[in-house]
């Protein structure tokens, strides 16, 4: 996919067209997916996961190598003088965290110290196998581990208050929206105190949602794919609200237009991603 023009930045959302309201209410016409079923989602979600990377296994999704450029922290060193922690969440095979581990490990000659000590973790206990199957995992650098972010698993594999950034891209869309809570307080308990999170997700009215067709629709902006996979769409003031109300201040939190070419088909095609960085505040007493 290549760029075809500048990134526009916004908090307002997408006004969207007369054909495209028509896309939204058409998704309506067969209801939503019936209680059972979306139960049914819920209850057998890890398997779908797992079943997604024993299809697709490590060729599905790029790896991130645009991290760096949209999110410098993870990239500034110089004032730090020790290693720092960072946690992906939702590690997949591992398309963030080996880029990084890789840039970091070729730079050593630079710094006296490598840049990160690396946790990782997946939903999929497949997924988590890749990681750990892949010739850059090194335990001295890296751990990953399965865990359900949205229960306390993950505190039994990250003592609390050490991770100095954490990283949730493309992950809490996957997550059922009456469990973002519990995925931002676990997350906030890991964070040291002035800690970041590091955020990117669907946007509201992206190019996906529009696509979905009737039978889809679980709830509002809540839908599955036809793997068994879900899929959220993020408004910027309920992602601001959810970080607010659990310990977090808002640093950016904006919508990004992007217009991409894909090349092999010739498909232009706009694409809507919401991005922030939040801060876990000081715990105060008294």
């Amino acid at each position: 996919m290549e760029p075809l023009e500048p990134d526009v930045i916004t908090t307002q959302a997408k006004e969207l067209s007369a054909v495209e309201r028509q896309k939204l209410e058409e998704q309506n016409k067969r209801g939503l997916v019936p209680e059972f079923k979306a139960n049914k989602l819920e209850v057998d979600a890890q398997r779908n996961w797992d079943i997604f990377y024993k299809r697709n296994e490590t060729r599905f999704f790029k790896d991130r190598h645009w991290t760096t450029r949209e999110f410098q922290e993870l990239l500034d060193q110089e004032e730090f003088h020790e290693k720092r922690t960072l946690f992906e969440v939702g590690c997949g095979v591992g398309n963030l965290v080996f880029p990084l581990l890789e840039e970091q490990t070729s730079e050593e000659g630079c710094f006296s110290n490598s840049r990160f000590f690396f946790y990782a973790c997946d939903f999929s206990p497949r997924a988590v196998e890749f990681v750990r199957s892949n010739p850059l995992y090194d335990p001295s650098q890296i751990s990953a581990f399965q865990c359900d972010i949205t229960t306390q698993q993950v505190h039994d594999h990250i003592p609390a208050s050490s991770v100095d950034i954490c990283t949730l891209i493309f992950v809490l869309s996957a997550i059922h929206p009456q469990k973002f809570t519990d995925v931002v307080q676990n997350l906030g308990k890991l964070l040291k105190p002035g800690g970041l999170l590091l955020f990117r997700d669907y946007g509201l009215y992206d190019m996906a949602q529009l696509r979905f067709k009737p039978g889809n629709k679980i709830a509002e902006n809540l839908y599955v794919r036809q793997d068994g996979t879900r899929s959220y769409f993020f408004s910027e003031d309920e992602v601001s609200k959810l970080f607010q109300e659990n310990g977090f201040e808002v640093i950016t939190n904006a919508y990004v237009h992007r217009r991409t070419l894909n090349l092999k088909e010739g498909v232009d095609v706009p694409r809507i991603f919401l991005q922030g960085k939040f801060r876990r505040k000081p715990v105060t007493t008294g």
